[in-house]
């Protein structure tokens, strides 16, 4: 049973890579943002380099946020060389509630608007280390950072004169996440795997109670979230050759994952909870998994969000 088993989940997930290399769908559209401010988190490569690089391709003021500068300014060379526009770069590194912290206060005076943040950094399966905030590495880059930047850019996204936007970039693997104990190391290997996919659900809930909440206090803020597919970033760069090869083979490139971020920073969509809190694949309104869905789930990763991040005053 269990040979069997294994064998039908490896021929779901190639049927399920090869199919979306080929209903993938590339955002179509020359709609341009002039001097909007773009923050886009993890921007030195992957999904996150060619969003940047098309947002300011379409006229943005974008700043890269990213953890490794010197990656982060090769990239923003890169983007100039390709668009003839300038970015930004500022160091962020999302590990670190301190230098959240800095960084939005830095955002705050400098800037003194934002327009669209793509919570676009993340990080798959590391040693579930603690960080210095005393949270498990991967929770915190991918959920209570991110939470914590957004809320504290929150004040200067109410500034814009246009609907804001904030766009959190999640994954199908939210279908095996559970946000209980988000804020805990895993005991076991298993729970150590899950902790991906626990903040990639978390990213969702996140996204949903968020859009409730700016929209019951009339802030003209959009929140939505986004699958890019399967993708072959650097997130695999350890992995070895043979599964490099044949991942970069069935998966999407990041300029093809980038196209569903691209689309909800740009496309015009009216303000309201009809189209925010909404989840998106290839750019598209779908339907997440069911505990995504949950709002008592929403609830308490809000409360437990706000507690990490704030009540204990980590930073």
């Amino acid at each position: 049973m269990f040979p069997e088993l294994i064998c039908f989940i490896i021929f779901f997930m190639l049927s399920f890579v090869i199919n979306q290399k080929r209903l993938h769908k590339s955002f179509d559209s020359q709609i341009r943002i002039p001097n909007k401010v773009v923050i886009v988190t993890g921007a030195n490569t992957g999904i996150g380099f060619e969003t940047a690089k098309e947002l300011a391709r379409r006229g943005g003021r974008v700043i890269l946020a990213c953890r490794n500068l010197t990656k982060a300014h090769e990239a923003a060379t890169k983007i100039k060389l390709a668009t003839g526009h300038n970015v930004v770069v500022k160091h962020l590194d999302l590990a670190s509630f301190r230098s959240i912290l800095a960084f939005a206060k830095d955002i705050i005076k400098t800037e003194g608007r934002v327009h669209i943040l793509i919570n676009n950094a993340g990080t798959g399966v590391l040693d579930n280390s603690l960080t210095e905030d005393n949270l498990p590495i991967e929770a915190q880059v991918n959920h209570f950072g991110p939470f914590l930047l957004t809320m504290l850019l929150l004040p200067v996204m109410k500034n814009a004169p246009e609907t804001a936007r904030i766009i959190n970039v999640t994954s199908i693997l939210h279908v095996f996440g559970t946000v209980e104990n988000l804020d805990k190391q895993g005991k076991n290997f298993l729970e150590r795997r899950r902790v991906y996919a626990n903040t990639k659900l978390a990213n969702i809930l996140f996204t949903k109670k968020l859009a409730e909440e700016v929209f019951s206090t009339n802030d003209n803020i959009m929140v939505n979230c986004c699958h890019p597919g399967a993708v072959y970033t650097d997130m695999f760069r350890d992995q070895p050759r043979i599964v490099k090869w044949m991942l970069k083979l069935m998966f999407l490139t990041p300029k093809q994952g980038a196209q569903t971020s691209i689309f909800l920073a740009v496309q015009e969509l009216m303000p309201g909870l009809h189209t925010s809190g909404r989840y998106y694949t290839n750019c598209r309104e779908d339907q997440p998994f069911a505990a995504a869905m949950d709002r008592g789930n929403a609830q308490r990763l809000w409360d437990l969000s706000f507690k990490v991040c704030f009540a204990d005053r980590r930073w």
